[in-house]
């Protein structure tokens, strides 16, 4: 029998990383001597896997440079990380929902354009690694919204699509669900407006996670 699963994003859903991924990312164009894009340009492309990121806000570049470029984001945000300058908060009541979910009898995973090494270093800053299944990051799968993230996850979970719910701020979230066949939940106090989420088709859209909690399902 398929087991539940819910899969949550990471930057804009768990965890509230706009300050950490802009400071690196206007560091990185300043470095190659760039004009550094506007904050909300910036984030408008979280969740894309970085050279794909990277080549929206640098359109007129060569996909070589869009690399080179992503590796000095990479750079700079080691370099925060180095002077404890990131700062990655989880959004209210987003660890207290994990528990619940987890408790309910609930698998849960992530599916995310962090690195592997990022995300681990973020969920067990706030003690919730434990809680996860499968993990899934853009070190290992094409950028959202190619589904290939969620298919593994539902693979790792031995879940199906019937029986798996996708969490995420960004239409890229949604249209990663969709595109696995996937029930999908947007949230509100990320990097996209509702109006984009319900235009890319999220099932639905909380406004804090209480309500989240009741639209995921669980007892």
């Amino acid at each position: 029998m398929s087991k539940p699963l819910v899969v949550f994003d990471c930057d804009g859903t768990l965890v509230d990383s706009q300050h950490s991924i802009c400071a690196a990312m206007v560091r990185a164009f300043e470095g190659e001597n760039l004009v550094a894009p506007e904050r909300s340009a910036i984030l408008a492309v979280v969740g894309l896997s970085l050279p794909y990121a990277v080549a929206r806000l640098l359109p007129e570049a060569e996909p070589d440079f869009h690399l080179h470029l992503s590796e000095s984001y990479k750079r700079a945000f080691q370099a925060l990380r180095r002077e404890n300058s990131v700062s990655e908060p989880l959004y209210p009541g987003m660890a207290d929902l994990v528990v619940a979910l987890d408790e309910a009898g609930w698998l849960l995973g992530v599916a995310t354009g962090k690195s592997d090494r990022g995300l681990a270093l973020c969920l067990a800053a706030h003690g919730i690694d434990r809680h996860f299944v499968t993990l899934q990051t853009a070190d290992r799968h094409p950028s959202k919204p190619h589904p290939a993230m969620l298919m593994q996850a539902m693979a790792d979970a031995g879940a199906t699509p019937t029986t798996t719910v996708m969490i995420g701020d960004t239409h890229f979230d949604i249209d990663m669900g969709i595109a696995a066949g996937v029930r999908t939940i947007g949230v509100t106090w990320g990097y996209h407006s509702p109006e984009e989420l319900r235009e890319a088709g999220a099932h639905a859209i909380a406004t804090d996670s209480a309500e989240l909690h009741r639209l995921i399902g669980a007892p």
